[in-house]
């Protein structure tokens, strides 16, 4: 079976790959894919796999996407990490999915599904993800998405409320959460704030700061500010004058 894989979590993509493998060690991963235009670069001049496994949200857009630039003759299993709100919407359209962290255990499922999933999609899949896109558009205004994070040998989704900042320091990017927890983040500031959206600012080439985490700003000399965060943080967050007029509409929004 040949299975095309749609992440832009390098790290996350190889560990799909390598559990796949150990389900069903014929599988050939054929290549893995990024992003919604390099997914919709391949299908255009490519052949099209048995199977797809995608991650929803990629650096450009989601997924569901794809389809309205090319059109997919196979199943799409979709890797997920959003709530019980997604995953009814996802159920009610037939759409398949495994939740994030995957075990083999689900992907042995998954593939187990194929053969029905090939039947029931046929002829459908415009119209199931015109719906799913509905669903994660929804979700994003209201601030439910996740951000993956890599612990020791886990993967597990945090809530993009739940995280007070992303911090670069030396060269290294950092996520820090409401409960006083750290982590590594392979991303880069600037893929973190595309995929954190309008409820992230960017202050500088340092930090991208969750609105409710900030607690005040106040004046800083000369003519900067300093933000005030709800929680304790040992480093000063000065906004340049630059970026003043822009922080203080962001808030006022």
């Amino acid at each position: 079976m040949k299975i095309v894989i749609i992440e832009d979590e390098l790290l996350v993509a190889e560990d799909l790959a390598g559990n796949l493998k150990l389900v069903q060690p014929d599988i050939e991963i054929v290549c893995i894919l990024s992003s919604v235009k390099e997914a919709v670069r391949y299908f255009t001049s490519h052949q099209q796999p048995d199977l797809i496994f995608s991650d929803i949200q990629l650096g450009d857009g989601l997924s569901f996407e794809i389809a309205k630039h090319i059109t997919l003759q196979v199943p799409v299993i979709f890797c997920t990490a959003f709530d019980e709100y997604a995953l009814e919407a996802f159920r009610a359209n037939g759409i398949e999915y495994i939740l994030k962290p995957f075990s083999t255990q689900s992907l042995a499922q998954a593939l187990k599904k194929f053969k029905s999933m090939q039947k029931a999609m046929a002829g459908s899949i415009a119209l199931q993800y015109e719906a799913a896109m509905a669903t994660i558009a929804a979700i994003n205004q209201n601030n439910s998405a996740t951000i993956m994070v890599r612990y020791r040998e886990r993967l597990f989704p945090i809530a993009l409320d739940k995280i007070t900042l992303f911090c670069l320091d030396n060269e290294i990017t950092y996520m820090h959460t409401h409960s006083g927890k750290t982590y590594i983040m392979p991303e880069s500031l600037e893929e973190l704030e595309h995929k954190a959206g309008s409820v992230f600012f960017r202050v500088n080439r340092q930090f991208l700061v969750h609105r409710n985490s900030i607690r005040d700003v106040v004046d800083h000399f000369p003519r900067k500010l300093k933000i005030n965060l709800n929680l304790p943080f040992d480093k000063d967050i000065i906004v340049s004058r630059e970026k003043k007029s822009k922080l203080l509409e962001w808030l006022g929004r």
